[in-house]
């Protein structure tokens, strides 16, 4: 052996085949999971789960293991093995779990509890959080954890990894653990989750939000240590890489906030919608000053609501010393438009760029990742962060190690949601204990921005609702707000049979003549582009189709198009899905809209008449005409969210038509969205606790309870065994986890040529080796990627129409361009007229 070699090894660079000694590594892990784990108090734990992770190592199996699989063991060596047959057979997690475990839960019924914490922890670091009991379809519940715990001796290595360990790690090991705070700290943690959620009466161990928040908390502490682990060993793989990282050091807030204040300034109010949505930024600023929270902001859509969030963000941050600001935005159709402009904002120098704001959200690479691909994955170190609500939710639900590794990073943070009503409703129960989790424990703030606000405060209370703050909204005002922006009227134009497309075909012309322009949204694909096909021939009218089939490249480009026909007051008419709902940022003479939930209604209303510009004919303003129109024919059986909120606009609309209700004459202001809600999450309020299938976890259950008090495994192990399982956390963390998904089906991205630039990428791609290269070609491939379903991926592979960039990389791309079409995007079937590109 290299006398330079240490005894120990963790890992083998892979260019020029340096070491990292275990200890160095551990010692790394130790504190950097330390350093993370105080943002909840609870450092000297995250500090011994860093120690102890990679504690297995220690023994001669994994030594051969790894020293046989760079070539340092030569073949002929008794201890050579066959490392391609044993890559991920030994088990080097086990021993630092039973270590803590035998170390503490000697220690009374607390020992117990914080040992199995923290050796759940260490066990996991590389599967994901496992089941406490577990909860599938091929066996009972079983007590997974003591049966992880009790592994034999022979295959976790944990007695000759205990003695083996270098002396300074058994030092530091043997203070940490006689260190009475040890306990304390997870004792006082739970008191306090507990002391926020008491139920008279209800066992501490049965009450759902309680075991639901104690879950998160151990989420919180693995999230350190996966992203302390990671951290280490990619900066020991590349260190010049590891130079580029900010590690917290960010541009101060005060710089920040001078940048964005400069750019307000620079507004010229034109007109008295501008006046309005100065005021509404100012009420933002002078809201910063309140106390860490649970706020929202109430606001007509066009009131301004991403920089007078983002001011009131910066502001609260700057008062609070708090770490970083998050933007989470619903839609990748309108997380480009928004970044851009805050980026244009906060890094007006070449210097600053890729240093203040971070965009997330993509989900490009697989979750079985190589070295490389880990060596791309984001952990939201950057002070202002745009991701999407599938990319926190998966952070704080989802399966494996990368999501959860950037759960941390959300504590001492402001989150701001915009558009929230499009959070899914199998989702609210998780969302708002995760929430009042994040307030409460973490010490960050949650702004919930929307026109249409969800009533996230008033679900049911048993399963957990969103806690708000007092005066939790930012605006004085709402109704008045409303009043002040009403620029459009709502035509209920509804009638017996159905509109057939032709007839929408000509309203929506019709439109374009008497007010300039027209956007209809539809609710499918299909509807889009029967539509647009009829609208296209139109004489003088440019005419344009939006879908989630398109790249964000190709509806980025479209969308400039639109918008610079409407600043020239040009004739155009624009078909689309309701991808354009959501905040983006068009003005529309008139507007029509096929029945859809009151929310929709409303954000479809939003890219109408947006600055006041529609006149009569003498010059004075109008407002824009919004027509809710009901097709003939449109199948949306299996689109249930918009199915249910047809049904409950229709009853709205039909009490107004009966003179039962008139909602302040305002069909889509705060009164009526506010009865929209009741209905539509009382028509839904069985789903919110995200139901599952016995055939997804053995029995019909749901995630909420997977994830807390878990009653049903709890029930099943007492039928079996007559006892319940003698350890305090008794989460099915990795099955709820699997079940897990924020949208019904999994999705894959492909990567598609679309223009000179996409085909450039592509080629790039597929011809990149360097992971720094890659890194910066996977971000632009954001705007290049089409997310198809299962079984559309199924019809293309079977058509030789998508490839992997490069052989083993499990990223794709569409190697046939004739499958996208100029006007509708990916299709199914070789529609396109582009060449066809070869592998």
């Amino acid at each position: 052996m290299n006398k330079e070699m240490p005894p120990y090894i963790a890992h083998i660079r892979k260019l020029g085949g340096a070491s990292q000694s275990l200890e160095n590594h551990l010692l790394g892990v130790a504190e950097k999971t330390k350093n993370l784990a105080v943002k909840i108090n609870l450092a000297p734990q995250g500090e011994l789960i860093g120690l102890l992770h990679d504690l297995g190592k220690y023994s001669d199996a994994f030594q051969a293991y790894l020293k046989s699989a760079v070539g340092l063991i030569n073949q002929d060596e008794d201890e050579f093995v066959d490392a391609r047959e044993l890559k991920g057979k030994v088990d080097h997690s086990t021993a630092g779990a039973q270590l803590v475990w035998r170390e503490l839960s000697g220690q009374g019924n607390m020992g117990r509890i914080v040992g199995q914490i923290l050796g759940l922890c260490i066990a996991s670091h590389h599967s994901g959080l496992s089941d406490c009991l577990s909860s599938d379809t091929n066996r009972p519940a079983e007590d997974m954890f003591t049966r992880r715990i009790s592994k034999r001796d022979d295959r976790a290595h944990s007695q000759e990894a205990k003695m083996k360990m270098d002396a300074l790690i058994d030092k530091r090991f043997r203070e940490l653990v006689g260190n009475p705070a040890l306990i304390d700290g997870v004792k006082e943690s739970i008191r306090q989750v507990m002391l926020r959620d008491d139920i008279k009466g209800i066992d501490p161990s049965k009450n759902t939000i309680t075991q639901f928040k104690l879950g998160l908390l151990v989420r919180f502490l693995f999230s350190c240590l996966i992203d302390a682990d990671r951290i280490d060993t990619a900066d020991f793989e590349r260190p010049k890489a590891a130079k580029h990282r900010l590690n917290g050091e960010y541009t101060e807030w005060p710089l920040l906030i001078e940048r964005l204040e400069r750019h307000l300034q620079g507004f010229t109010l034109r007109n008295p919608i501008d006046e309005i949505r100065r005021s509404i930024s100012d009420h933002c600023r002078n809201g910063a000053i309140r106390d860490k929270g649970a706020y929202t902001l109430t606001v007509p859509t066009g009131g301004g609501k991403t920089l007078a969030s983002l001011r009131f963000a910066l502001h609260h941050a700057e008062r609070h010393k708090m770490d970083r600001v998050f933007y989470v935005i619903p839609f990748t159709s309108i997380i480009d438009q928004n970044a851009k402009v805050v980026r244009n904002i906060l890094e007006p120098t070449k210097d600053d760029h890729g240093r203040v704001v971070l965009e997330h959200h993509s989900n490009l690479t697989p979750e079985q990742q190589g070295w490389k691909e880990k060596m791309l994955t984001e952990n939201w170190d950057a002070p202002v962060v745009f991701t999407t609500s599938v990319q926190l939710l998966e952070s704080l639900f989802g399966g494996g190690t990368r999501g959860a590794r950037r759960m941390h990073q959300l504590a001492n943070a402001v989150l701001i949601f915009d558009e929230i009503q499009t959070l899914p409703v199998n989702c609210v129960h998780l969302f708002c204990n995760a929430m009042n989790f994040l307030v409460e424990h973490c010490g960050s703030t949650v702004l919930l921005c929307t026109a249409t606000q969800p009533l996230l405060n008033r679900v049911d209370q048993s399963k957990g609702a969103l806690k708000f703050t007092k005066n939790d909204d930012l605006m004085p005002d709402v109704k008045g707000l409303f009043d002040d922006l009403k620029r459009v009227e709502v035509l209920n134009r509804r009638k017996a049979g159905g509109w057939t497309d032709e007839e929408i075909a000509r309203l929506a012309l019709d439109e374009v003549v008497q007010s300039g322009s027209c956007l209809v949204i539809v609710n499918t694909k299909k509807s889009a582009q029967a539509l647009y096909r009829l609208c296209r021939e139109a004489a003088g009218i440019q005419t344009f189709h939006l879908s989630t089939s398109m790249c964000p490249a190709h509806r980025k480009e479209i969308l400039e198009k639109i918008r610079k026909l409407l600043e020239d007051k040009l004739p155009v008419l624009c078909v689309s899905t309701q991808l354009i709902e959501a905040g983006v940022d068009v003005d529309f003479g008139a507007v029509i809209r096929y029945t859809a939930g009151l929310d929709s209604i409303a954000q479809a209303a939003g890219r109408c008449n947006r600055n006041g510009k529609q006149k009569d004919a003498d010059g004075n303003s109008k407002a824009g005409r919004v027509h809710v129109v009901n097709p003939a024919v449109e199948n949306v059986d299996r689109l249930k969210d918009i199915q249910c909120g047809k049904g409950i606009t229709e009853r709205l609309l039909d009490d107004v038509e009966a003179g039962s209700e008139d909602f302040g004459g305002n069909l889509i202001g705060p009164n009526a969205i506010e009865r929209y809600f009741e209905y539509f999450f009382f028509a839904r309020h069985q789903e919110m606790d995200y139901p599952v299938s016995a055939q997804t976890v053995g029995r019909d259950d749901t995630l909420l309870n997977l994830l807390s008090s878990n009653s049903l495994a709890m029930d099943e192990y007492g039928r079996n065994y007559g006892t319940a399982p003698n350890i305090y956390l008794r989460q099915s963390f990795m099955s709820a986890a699997r079940a897990f998904k924020v949208i019904d089906a999994p999705t894959r991205g492909i990567i598609v040529p679309y223009g000179e630039a996409g085909r450039d990428l592509v080629n790039d791609l597929c011809s990149a080796f360097e992971v720094e290269k890659q890194f910066e070609l996977l971000r632009r491939a954001q705007q290049y990627t089409v997310n198809v379903f299962p079984q559309d991926l199924e019809k293309f592979q079977k058509a030789g129409a998508v490839h992997e960039i490069q052989k083993g990389v499990d990223i794709l791309y569409l190697s046939d361009a004739r499958y996208y079409d100029q006007s509708f995007g990916l299709s199914q079937t070789p529609e396109g007229t582009m060449e066809v590109l070869y592998a």
